[in-house]
């Protein structure tokens, strides 16, 4: 049984809103930095566009959404280690087949379409003409 208990929704809500709100400030208070400073050396323009972003993430981060983001990938970096990777030979092998099925379908596909066009077309159509 999960035994998380969800905050009740209050104040903290309303300044997740101007914290986001916030964040979003700065994204496009980045974006609109690159474009203005359209003078600037390219690489100057990105690090201030990126600061920007920067900026926003940190903001959001402590959010709420900013929190349950950071369990969601704390959890996927967790349940990745648990993954067995297959071997360079699996890998191979799995590959191999692969490629096989895809000739043998191949060649069965071709065999029904060459015996369709040859009932249809050289058959059944030389009787009606």
């Amino acid at each position: 049984m999960n035994t998380k208990v969800e905050k009740a929704a209050g104040s903290s809500n309303a300044l997740d809103i101007v914290k986001l709100t916030l964040a979003a400030v700065l994204l496009v208070a980045g974006i609109v930095a690159y474009y203005y400073f359209d003078t600037w050396n390219g690489w100057a323009r990105f690090g201030v566009m990126m600061v920007g972003l920067l900026a926003a993430a940190g903001v959001a981060a402590f959010t709420a959404l900013g929190r349950s983001v950071r369990e969601y990938l704390a959890e996927s970096q967790f349940e990745l280690r648990k993954v067995v990777w297959p071997t360079r030979e699996e890998t191979l092998r799995t590959t191999l087949v692969i490629m096989v099925v895809v000739v043998i379908l191949s060649l069965l596909l071709g065999l029904i379409d060459f015996l369709l066009k040859w009932i249809v077309l050289d058959t059944l159509l030389k009787f009606g003409g």
